[in-house]
């Protein structure tokens, strides 16, 4: 009994000199994908947010919603077309698209209220990203690219709450677009000059070996990020996520982590023990 009690108070004690030196710091966190469907995996992502608040840290939630997306546009019998990474989007898509992002941004809402702490939820109305159509080599439909934000509205809501944002922007014309989420959370990082950016997936983190997880790179610098991509170490999707965290680094952030949120309260881990549980990159 003694020793589980010295053994918690020791964990505290490692987490001590980081609560200090994060304290009123934004950590930008970005949570998407299959993992944000799952009630256990968000139970333990959501907890760990707010425990980040309680500690004084302020931390800014985005977050995706594509697997849901694509499951209510099977029900209408529509084939999702993806350009890069990128879904596609006619006015029917970008309904349901709104549709289910606001459905999900409700749902952590309310979680995060359940555990004690306030969340302010931005939707596309809010009208808190600005965003211009997206260009690229085939015509994407109503896919934006963020171009600014409200940052007056963004930084009250931080005062008082966790602000949760629905990756969707609306251009000086008053259209809508659907944005890429992980580009919503280095624009926001970048922009605020965030400690720290940091990318829930599913996968440990950069390893050499995707199949070996003893094979994992804890710590990446800028300019190793380039190498492990030309060695093809760092591949598909992962290429894009790195290289944006690179660029997120040059405009101010302090370091980006790639962390696998399947591991129970993995945020913590990463955060606040020496070791760490994913890939770091920093300058």
């Amino acid at each position: 009994m003694v020793k589980e009690a010295i053994k918690k108070a020791d964990v505290l004690i490692e987490a001590l000199p980081y609560i200090k030196e994060f304290h009123k710091k934004i950590f930008v966190i970005k949570y998407g994908g299959s993992i944000l469907c799952e009630d256990r995996v968000r139970k333990s992502v959501l907890e760990d947010i707010v425990f980040l608040r309680y500690t004084g840290i302020r931390p800014i939630l985005v977050h995706g919603g594509g697997p849901n997306i694509t499951e209510k546009l099977k029900e209408h019998k529509i084939t999702t077309e993806f350009v890069d990474g990128m879904r596609v989007t006619d006015k029917f898509t970008l309904k349901i698209v709104e549709e289910e992002l606001n459905e999900l941004n409700d749902l952590i809402v309310r979680e995060i209220s359940a555990y004690g702490a306030n969340a302010t939820g931005f939707k596309r109305e809010d009208e808190l990203l600005s965003a211009v159509k997206k260009r690229s080599k085939q015509d994407l439909g109503l896919v934006g690219e963020v171009v600014g934000m409200d940052e007056v509205k963004l930084k009250k809501a931080l005062e008082t709450s966790i602000p949760v944002i629905t990756p969707m922007g609306v251009s000086k014309d008053g259209d809508a677009y659907n944005i890429n989420a992980d580009d919503v959370a280095f624009f926001l990082a970048s922009q605020l000059k965030a400690e720290k950016l940091v990318l829930l997936t599913n996968i440990l983190g950069v390893m050499r070996n995707p199949q070996d997880e003893s094979s994992l790179i804890p710590t990446i610098t800028m300019k190793n990020a380039e190498e492990l991509i030309e060695k093809k170490v760092i591949s598909e999707g992962m290429i894009p996520k790195v290289r944006a965290a690179v660029k997120s680094i040059e405009e101010g952030v302090g370091k980006a982590h790639i962390v696998d949120a399947k591991i129970p309260h993995a945020i913590m881990l990463e955060i606040f023990t020496n070791e760490g549980i994913g890939t770091e990159i920093i300058k």
